[in-house]
């Protein structure tokens, strides 16, 4: 769970509660499965991988800016800037294939 404060606890916590709604959406599609349930899991596993995306460009651009104001960087510092930023598009996509691979079984699932 260190990766969720290490990525930026704004955009993870609500990459987070986006998977929680994924998974709970899926289990009320295995029970009552249409195509509103469907659709909104695919929704939200693109809203997820999108937002993950939005929040590396919003870290760069603060680090981008930051690199700026300072006299030198070291390449070390600039490694784990880029591996802590690419922590919420990760996730974000890891949600998307969540997501998607739910889809899949729904839709094979569907009467």
């Amino acid at each position: 769970m260190k990766f969720i404060i290490e990525g930026g606890p704004l955009f993870m916590i609500t990459l987070l509660i986006l998977l929680i709604v994924i998974v709970v959406l899926f289990i009320k599609g295995l029970k009552d499965n249409t195509e509103k349930t469907h659709k909104l899991i695919s929704s939200l596993a693109l809203f997820s991988f999108v937002f993950g995306v939005l929040g590396f460009v919003i870290g760069l651009l603060q680090a981008l800016e930051m690199i700026s104001v300072a006299n030198s960087v070291s390449s070390q510092v600039l490694a784990v800037g880029f591996r802590v930023g690419l922590l919420a598009p990760t996730f974000g996509m890891i949600i998307f294939l969540i997501g998607k691979l739910f889809t899949i079984i729904l839709t094979w699932k569907k009467k």
